[in-house]
């Protein structure tokens, strides 16, 4: 009698064990699946998630995931041994899952053809024998999840919690996809008119700087018949005005210019090759000397590494930024210009430093943008594009360009390309 005590006791205590071990598998396995419904975007992707889990979690022979569509029930989705109802739609009042969800609870049947809310003619030609059906959603429920069983069959309450979890989950998830979608669309809508608004205000720009070109030219030419007709017998403050009229044509000439190499920028397909920067710096810096003689200027260049970039953009950059270091040190008794390179998060970063004229670090934010200047024209001449020109090509190349200074104590200027 003790022994078979003891046996008793052993079984009741290896069942308990193994029941307690198969509720932590499928608590582990609920918690996987919440994972896997974070990272769905669709509704289709949380269907395809959802009926396995269902019938994973209660060891049912199938699941199906069933929406209401207006009066009707729509079995949208099945995992089961055999066909069930997919793609079928049911008026509410004679389906179990509309029962469900019209008295906002759960539903476990043991024996089907003994009830009477069961449309017993839908499921003669089918496996099921027992079934357990919970809401998605309590409060105004959008849909059910069902589990059915080819065997008369009572799902424990652990196993009910746990498909009723992983209704409250679904909902949580569907909704934030309706919300995630609803974002998308307005960004994508918002990408669409600033797109169309930035193609009409290039047009537009691009127009403008086009058709400038022509009076332009008509002004020079007429101010150089004047000035060589007339020079001579004009008194000098008439030279001097003459003299700035076509000295700000041809400035304005130099804008439109750089404004339409701006534009075309954006459309320019890269071509990129191994370019040796090395090479290509040191000749820009002997092209800047030449064209300064009358400067007192020092290149301090190290030995740069290789990239792989469009030569001609990239070449522009370099142009770009060494041009202005050298307008910018153009008040010191000798401008300094260092030029080198290191390596950061596994990427190389240029940089151009110079010794010059600096900015205040509080208007960093407007330095690359079209026109806008630090200094003014009295002090350095430049129109404002050359900056804004490199940004472009550095992210076209998907990499960055950006700059730390002092005023009165020179600029640095780095980049790096993707």
């Amino acid at each position: 009698m003790i022994i078979f005590l003891q046996s008793t006791l052993e079984l009741k205590y290896r069942t308990m064990e193994t029941v307690v071990k198969s509720n932590i598998t499928r608590v582990e396995y609920l918690a996987k699946v919440v994972q896997e419904l974070s990272l769905a975007r669709s509704l289709e992707g949380v269907m395809n998630i959802v009926r396995k889990a269902a019938r994973q979690l209660t060891g049912a022979d199938g699941a199906t995931f069933v929406l209401k569509d207006g009066t009707l029930c729509f079995y949208a989705e099945e995992d089961a041994i055999a066909p069930l109802w997919k793609g079928r739609r049911f008026p509410m009042d004679v389906c179990i899952s509309g029962w469900c969800m019209r008295h906002k609870e759960k539903v476990i049947i043991e024996d089907i053809y003994k009830d009477d809310r069961i449309p017993h003619d839908a499921y003669r030609t089918t496996f099921v024998k027992s079934l357990a059906m919970v809401p998605i959603r309590t409060m105004n429920p959008i849909g059910a999840i069902g589990n059915y069983w080819s065997k008369t069959y009572t799902p424990t309450s652990e196993q009910m919690s746990l498909l009723q979890a992983l209704a409250d989950i679904t909902a949580v998830t569907l909704e934030n996809i309706q919300v995630y979608n609803e974002l998308e669309q307005r960004v994508k809508k918002r990408t669409e008119e600033l797109e169309h608004v930035n193609r009409e205000l290039e047009l537009f720009s691009y127009s403008v700087s086009h058709d400038l070109r022509a009076p332009l030219r008509a002004i020079n030419g007429y101010m150089n018949i004047f000035m060589e007709d007339y020079a001579n017998s004009m008194p000098k403050d008439a030279q001097d005005l003459a003299g700035k009229v076509t000295k700000n044509s041809r400035q304005m000439g130099l804008l439109i210019e750089d404004l339409l190499a701006f534009f075309k920028m954006g459309k320019k397909e890269l071509s990129k090759t191994t370019i040796s920067m090395d090479v290509m710096v040191r000749d820009i810096c002997k092209v800047m000397l030449d064209e300064n003689p009358d400067r007192s200027i020092q290149f301090d260049v190290d030995k740069l590494p290789d990239a792989q970039a469009d030569q001609v953009l990239m070449r522009q950059v370099i142009i770009n930024l060494v041009s202005n270091a050298v307008k910018y040190t153009g008040k010191r008794e000798k401008g300094i210009i260092k030029i080198g390179s290191y390596q950061a998060d596994g990427k190389t970063v240029y940089y151009v430093k110079d010794n010059g004229a600096g900015f205040d670090m509080a208007y960093t934010n407007k330095l690359f943008g079209v026109f806008q200047r630090l200094h003014s024209q009295k002090e350095f001449d430049g129109n404002g594009i050359g900056l804004a020109i490199s940004e472009k090509i550095i992210s076209k190349h998907g990499g960055k360009l950006w700059a730390e200074a002092k005023l009165n104590e020179g600029a640095t200027f780095y980049f790096s390309i993707g």
